[in-house]
């Protein structure tokens, strides 16, 4: 089992230099958001789009895996073409912000599309291969109904797509989170004989532990949109194809907070022309309130740590 998680990090950390002088030479490189803390802008020019080296390495771990491990492959393959597809929207986001040399590639309306496809495709393939996966509701009990499910697959994956997104705004940040969430995510699966879930996870955080090598402070790459929505968007597959999704609640329970801080900030300058944070997403709030990137890294790793522990116990 642990074979996955070997090969996706060791071609993580052998890819990723060569990637990473590559993007350099293209000046192929992150724009920051004016909006965004001053600070950040020495960030710009920062290569991006890391996330299409540990996505390539996680899938090969899987396909080589495969040839190993017989059973059990639709859930490896329904893991693995979530992988790609986000990936994909997230890749054409970023590459639309290196030509355009601006911070803004898809809009809002073409992401969120392409994300409702991505949805509806996740359910066509809990079919083709028979995965039987339902929604357990406290109360009523667990509803199969193909609608239902597509309605919940796009709430829940395009917001945890677009969470974690929005998590990966500091060094090291969201790659640590992840790696702690699809460890938590391992466990579960384990526990429930769910092996190539297992798998699937391992591989995945063997991809994160060899890209946060080149991601923490200072970063010497962003994972991009191609890693971030496709790593939410698997953190919700996987929390469906374990009919557990609820507990995503707190094996992400960062990406939610981060939202949640978002959509806050927002609503409460729209009625009231007020902020309630210093910035949003909340990590940069914390960073205008003097904490270093280390500090605020640490206390959201530990934050998510903790969460997960209790997932473990409660689930």
């Amino acid at each position: 089992m642990l074979l996955a998680f070997i090969i996706s990090l060791l071609l993580t950390l052998l890819i990723m230099p060569f990637f990473i002088r590559f993007m350099r030479q293209k000046q192929f490189g992150q724009v920051t958001r004016e909006e965004g803390p001053a600070w950040h802008q020495a960030k710009s020019g920062t290569p991006t789009m890391g996330g299409v080296v540990f996505i390539f390495a996680i899938c090969l771990s899987l396909l080589l895996t495969m040839l190993f491990n017989q059973k059990s492959l639709a859930y490896l393959w329904v893991i693995m073409l979530a992988l790609v597809f986000f990936a994909g929207i997230g890749y054409l986001d970023d590459f639309l912000k290196i030509f355009k040399q601006q911070n803004e590639g898809l809009s809002s309306k073409q992401k969120f599309l392409l994300q409702l496809l991505g949805s509806a495709l996740m359910l066509v393939l809990f079919n083709v291969f028979d995965l039987q996966v339902h929604l357990p509701l406290p109360f009523i009990g667990e509803l199969q109904q193909p609608l239902i499910l597509l309605v919940f697959l796009l709430i829940w994956m395009t917001g945890f797509s677009n969470a974690f997104n929005l998590t990966d705004g500091l060094d090291g940040l969201s790659s640590g989170c992840g790696i702690i969430s699809f460890l938590t995510f391992a466990v579960l699966a384990w526990r429930e004989g769910q092996v190539a879930i297992t798998i699937a996870c391992l591989a995945i955080v063997g991809g994160l532990i060899g890209f946060i090598a080149f991601n923490v402070k200072p970063a010497k790459i962003f994972m991009g949109d191609a890693g971030s929505l496709a790593l939410g968007a698997v953190l919700a597959v996987i929390s469906v194809l374990l009919n557990n999704p609820w507990s995503l609640l707190l094996v992400g329970l960062i990406y939610i907070i981060e939202t949640l801080s978002v959509m806050i900030q927002v609503t409460s300058y729209k009625l009231t022309k007020r902020r309630v944070f210093l910035m949003s997403p909340i990590h940069h709030h914390f960073e205008m309130k003097g904490w270093s990137e280390w500090k605020v890294d640490i206390v959201f790793w530990t934050v998510q740590l903790l969460a997960s522990l209790l997932a473990l116990l409660v689930f």
